[in-house]
C-alpha cells in the first residue's frame, strides 16, 4: 500500500458552512477500517474545533492554529509545536481596535482589513513574526511554523513518511502541506491557484470532494493517478533527442546490469543519490562493501563483524537509511541471511511504507537461481526495489518476473536486455547493429511507458567521488585485492597492496611489465575488481587502448587519472 495517511483540511474541505455532513464521516470511518490514518490539519484553534466537529476520535493527530499546535484525541496529549503569542502584540491590536481578535495557544487572528494594522504593529514592536492569509483570515504566527511543518511532526510522531500521504485542501494555506505530501489533492470548490498547484483536482466540492477521493483510495491506491505525480519522479538522464527519462518513485522494479567494470555502481549510487533528494528512504544489501561511507546513510557490519538482522531492523524501525554490510560474513552465509532479513523488511514496508526502496547488490548471489522460496521473499507486485547484478540470468526466476525497468551498460548491452527479456517473459525490441555505448551513457528500458529502449546518458553521481577515500589509497588491501606486477614471462611478484604503491611499482617496473599488463587490460580490471572504482575502471580502459603510445606517455595518464579522484599521502 502506497498511501498510508490522509491528511484533510477542515474549513472548504471535509466541512461546508463549518459543518461536516453525514456523508463525509461515513467516508472517513471507511477509510479508517482500511487501515490507514487520518490526520487533521486546520487553522481553527483546538477549542473552536472541538466544539464544531463531534468525531475528532476518527483523527489520529489534530495540527491545529496553523501548524502551531499538535493534539493526539486517543491522549488529548498537546505540543505546543511554536512560542506562545506576544503579549505586547496582541495589547498592541487590542489598543487599536482589531476586532473579532482570537488568541490562541500560539497563533493570533483576526480577518480583512485589518492586515495592514496588524503588519504595522509587528514591524512597530520589531517582531519576527509572519501573517499568513487564508479566505479573508489574517493570522500571525511565529516564522517557520505554518501547516507543512506542523504535518510533518504529525507524521514524524506516527512513523510515517510525508512519501506515504495523500493532503487535501482548498485554500492558500493549504499549499505548503499539500507540497509536502506524496499526492496533493484540491477538492471542487479550491481557490484556482491551488487547483493549479495540485496533483489531483476532485470533481466534486467539500465534503463530498474528499469521499470521491477516498473512495479512488480503497480501490486502487490511487493507481490510475500516479501518472500525473511526475514531480516525484525519479531522474535518469536525458536521451538524445533530449527527452528526460525517469522512474516512477513507487512502483519500479529496476534490473542494473552490466559488465565488471561497466559503471553498474556509478548508475546505482547516482539512483540512491537521487531517491534520497525526493525524500524517499533505502536499505542496501551490501554482499561486499562497496557503498560503505554512503552519505546519508548508517552502515552495519564491518569485515570484521558481519551486522545481526535484529540491529538491521532497529535502524530501518527508526527510519533511518541503512547499508547491510555482508563483507564480514563468510560467502555461503549471505544467501540465508539476506532471506531471513527480507519478510522482515517486508513487513515494515506493509506498515510503514518504509524503506521506501530496498537496493540488492551482486543479486545474482543472494537471489540464485538455484533458490526455491524467492518467490515468496521478493513478491512480484513489490516495487521500489532495485537489483544489480553481473550476471542477470542467474538471477532467481521469481525475482526477475516482476521487473518492470532495466538499466544496461557495458559491452553489448542489446544482447544483455534480450537475455532480461527472456527470464522476465516478455518482448524488448532491443536495439541490433548499434555503436557501442559510450562512456556515461546507458540502454534504458522502462516498461511502463511501451516504448522500445533508450540510450540515455545517465546522470552523474556526485557521491561517487572518492578524493578523501584512504583505504584504497594507502590502507592495506587483501592479498586476492591487491595488484600483482608480474610481467610476460611471470618473473616478477610486485604486490601493490593500495593505490600508492601501484604508482610507486608502476614507475619502477621496466617497459615491457608495464606494457603487459596494458594490453591485457589489467588495470581497469583492478580498479573495477579490487579497487571497486568503475569510474577509474571506464578511465584506465580509454587509456589501455592507447598501447601503441610510449610507456612513459601511458604511464603518465594513468597516474593523472588516479590522482583526480583520491588523495595521495604527502
Amino acid at each position: 500500500m502506497r498511501y498510508l495517511a490522509l491528511c484533510c483540511d477542515y474549513d472548504g474541505t471535509i466541512a461546508h458552512n463549518g459543518a461536516v455532513d453525514d456523508g463525509t464521516i461515513g467516508a472517513l470511518e471507511r477509510l479508517v477500517a482500511s487501515g490507514r490514518r487520518l490526520v487533521l490539519v486546520t487553522g481553527r484553534e483546538l477549542d473552536d474545533l472541538q466544539r464544531v466537529l463531534p468525531r475528532l476520535d476518527l483523527f489520529e493527530r489534530i495540527v491545529a492554529e496553523n501548524g502551531a499546535l499538535l493534539y493526539t484525541p486517543a491522549t488529548r496529549e498537546e505540543r505546543l509545536l511554536a512560542d506562545p503569542p506576544s503579549p505586547a502584540l496582541v495589547q498592541a491590536l487590542q489598543e487599536r481596535a482589531v476586532t473579532p481578535l482570537s488568541v490562541g495557544r500560539c497563533i493570533v487572528a483576526t480577518w480583512e482589513p485589518h492586515d495592514p494594522t496588524v503588519l504595522r504593529a509587528i514591524r512597530d514592536l520589531g517582531l519576527e513574526l509572519q501573517v499568513i492569509f487564508n479566505k479573508g483570515a489574517v493570522m500571525v504566527l511565529p516564522s517557520g511554523v505554518n501547516k507543512a511543518t506542523g504535518l510533518a511532526a504529525a507524521l514524524d510522531s506516527m512513523d510515517l513518511s510525508p512519501r506515504n500521504a495523500v493532503g487535501v485542501g482548498d485554500a492558500e494555506n493549504d499549499h505548503a502541506f499539500l507540497t509536502l505530501c506524496e499526492c496533493a489533492v484540491a477538492v471542487a470548490n479550491a481557490l484556482p491557484a491551488l487547483k493549479e498547484a495540485a496533483d489531483v483536482v476532485t470533481e466534486a466540492d467539500h465534503g463530498a470532494g474528499v469521499a470521491e477521493l477516498i473512495n479512488e483510495m480503497l480501490q486502487d491506491d490511487l493507481a490510475l493517478r500516479a501518472p500525473r505525480l511526475a514531480r516525484h519522479r525519479i531522474a535518469l538522464g536525458t536521451a538524445a533527442d533530449g527527452q528526460a527519462v525517469s522512474l516512477d518513485p513507487h512502483a519500479t522494479r529496476l534490473l542494473i546490469a552490466g559488465t565488471s567494470g561497466s559503471g553498474k555502481s556509478t548508475v546505482a549510487k547516482g539512483l540512491i543519490e537521487r531517491i534520497s533528494e525526493r525524500g524517499y528512504s533505502f536499505c542496501i544489501v551490501d554482499p561486499e562493501g562497496d557503498y560503505e561511507n554512503l552519505p546519508g546513510a548508517v552502515t552495519l557490519g564491518t569485515p570484521e563483524r558481519p551486522p545481526s538482522a535484529d540491529e538491521a531492523m532497529q535502524l530501518l524501525e527508526k527510519r533511518e537509511n541503512a547499508v547491510v554490510n555482508l563483507v564480514g560474513l563468510p560467502l555461503d552465509d549471505r544467501p540465508a541471511f539476506f532471506l531471513a532479513l527480507l519478510p522482515r523488511i517486508n513487513a515494515l514496508r506493509a506498515r510503514t511504507g518504509q524503506p521506501h526502496w530496498l537496493i540488492v547488490d551482486e543479486a545474482h548471489h543472494l537471489l540464485p537461481a538455484t533458490l526455491q522460496s524467492a518467490e515468496h521473499a521478493l513478491p512480484e507486485r513489490l516495487g521500489g526495489v532495485a537489483m544489480i547484478s553481473v550476471h542477470p540470468d542467474s538471477i532467481a526466476p521469481p525475482a526477475l518476473r516482476g521487473v518492470n525497468a532495466a538499466i544496461v551498460i557495458g559491452n553489448d548491452p542489446g544482447q544483455t536486455l534480450s537475455q532480461i527479456a527472456a527470464h522476465v517473459g516478455i518482448a524488448i525490441d532491443a536495439p541490433a547493429g548499434e555503436p557501442p555505448l559510450e562512456a556515461g551513457e546507458a540502454l534504458v528500458w522502462v516498461r511502463a511507458e511501451v516504448a522500445p529502449p533508450l540510450r540515455v546518458r545517465t546522470l552523474p553521481s556526485r557521491i561517487e567521488h572518492r578524493r578523501h577515500n584512504r583505504k584504497y589509497a594507502e590502507g592495506e588491501l587483501p592479498p586476492d585485492r591487491s595488484f600483482y606486477f608480474r610481467g610476460p614471462e611471470e618473473k616478477l611478484n610486485l604486490r601493490a597492496r593500495n593505490l600508492f604503491m601501484f604508482l610507486q611499482l608502476a614507475e619502477g617496473v621496466d617497459d615491457n611489465t608495464w606494457q603487459h599488463h596494458l594490453r591485457r587490460g589489467d588495470y581497469s580490471r583492478w580498479f573495477a575488481e579490487g579497487i571497486k572504482d568503475e569510474s577509474l575502471s571506464l578511465e584506465a580502459r580509454r587509456i589501455e587502448a592507447l598501447q601503441d603510445e610510449q610507456p612513459q606517455r601511458t604511464r603518465a595518464l594513468m597516474r593523472e587519472a588516479i590522482e583526480r579522484e583520491y588523495t595521495m599521502p604527502a
